[in-house]
């Protein structure tokens, strides 16, 4: 019985450390990145792809408002449907930051925003947003858009 808490504890510390704090903020600010890659004019579905295997294999994207609910097969295919109709269309100077985060089990409240980077060098930012990211064996697994 001690062996299989031990076990147990050990597990627990394990799932833990496999994406801390810090790993979690990484990954935000690399989907983030690659969100916008995908967003700029000019981008490509290798630009989709890139963005996509940051995902975990079970990743759901979740948009409360739009009533958005993809898994990453279909999150994909959308990403794919917006290139070919030519909705990517932005700038390279638009850039999507982290605000703030408050961090939890596995997961990541992030208040973010869109924001344009101008000629001063200054970022003149937009409306803030937020979401809840979870984590899975490293990777991001769940975005919940609650704005």
């Amino acid at each position: 019985m001690t062996s299989a808490f031990l076990g147990l504890l050990s597990l627990g510390a394990q799932a833990k450390a496999d994406c801390t704090t810090d790993c979690q903020l990484s990954k935000v600010n690399q989907y983030f990145d690659a969100l916008d890659t995908v967003s700029y004019k000019g981008s490509t579905a290798a630009d989709i792809d890139a963005l996509i295997n940051l995902m975990h294999d079970e990743v759901k994207y979740e948009h409360i408002e739009y009533q958005a609910n993809f898994d990453k097969p279909a999150w994909r295919r959308a990403f794919l449907r917006n290139l070919e109709s030519g909705r990517y269309d932005s700038a390279t100077s638009r850039e999507i930051r982290v605000l703030r985060t408050i961090p939890g089990k596995s997961h990541i409240a992030v208040e973010y925003a869109y924001g344009v980077n101008q000629a001063d060098g200054s970022w003149q930012q937009q409306e803030p947003m937020l979401a809840v990211f979870g984590f899975k064996d490293g990777k991001i697994s769940l975005i919940r858009e609650l704005w």
